[in-house]
């Protein structure tokens, strides 16, 4: 399954909220350097659909805010 995110990074609060059913636009207090932003995308990510960490892979846009994941969501 494949998720749209829209990521705003190092801001005040940690906001989450769907656009549709399979996109996101994410704020995250992290900066946007060191991947840290990226790794808390993935962890809100994976909270929400409650699987692993593992399970969620960044698909395109490492280094752009907006970003395509690909969730592996067991059966």
């Amino acid at each position: 399954m494949y998720i749209k995110v829209k990521v705003v990074a190092s801001a005040k609060k940690e906001i989450v909220t769907q656009k549709s059913d399979n996109a996101y636009s994410i704020s995250v207090k992290v900066p946007a350097e060191r991947n840290l932003a990226n790794t808390r995308v993935r962890e809100i990510i994976a909270s929400i659909y409650a699987i692993n960490v593992k399970s969620v892979r960044i698909i395109s846009g490492h280094q752009s805010p907006s970003k395509i994941l690909s969730i592996n969501i067991p059966d």
